[in-house]
C-alpha cells in the first residue's frame, strides 16, 4: 500500500494553474488543477527543452509548455502530436479537499537532473 504525503488543499492550487513541490533530489513536481477541479502531478520539466510546466497554461486536461508551446497531457505526461516525448507522471489523490502525492514515487521517480533536448 502506498504512503501518501499531504501537499496542500485543493483550493491552494489556482484553477487552471499549478503549484510546485520541491524534492530533496531531482526536479520539482508540478501539481495542476483544471477547471473541473481534477488534480494531476507531473515532473516540472517539459520533455522537449526542460521548460517549467508549472509556468504553463492549463486547458482541459493539458498544459502548454511556456517555452515552445508544446501540449503535454496532464493524465499521462506525454506530448501531443506532432510533438513526441513524455515527462514523468506522479500518483495523486484528493481526500476531503487535501491533495496527496505518493511518498515512494516522490523519493524514487525521475531523480536524475537530465533534461531531454530532442
Amino acid at each position: 500500500m502506498s504512503n501518501w504525503k499531504s501537499i496542500c488543499r485543493i483550493d491552494d492550487i489556482p484553477v487552471l494553474g499549478a503549484r510546485r513541490v520541491s524534492r530533496n533530489k531531482g526536479c520539482d513536481v508540478a501539481v495542476f488543477r483544471n477547471s473541473e477541479d481534477k488534480v494531476f502531478a507531473l515532473l516540472d520539466r517539459c520533455p522537449h527543452r526542460g521548460g517549467q510546466l508549472s509556468q504553463g497554461i492549463v486547458f482541459g486536461e493539458s498544459v502548454a509548455c511556456p517555452l515552445h508551446n508544446w501540449t503535454i497531457g496532464l493524465a499521462d505526461g506525454c506530448a501531443k502530436q506532432p510533438d513526441e516525448g513524455c515527462t514523468q507522471k506522479f500518483s495523486v489523490k484528493v481526500d476531503n479537499g487535501v491533495v496527496h502525492l505518493d511518498i515512494e514515487e516522490l523519493n524514487s521517480l525521475a531523480l536524475s537532473q537530465f533534461v531531454a533536448t530532442t
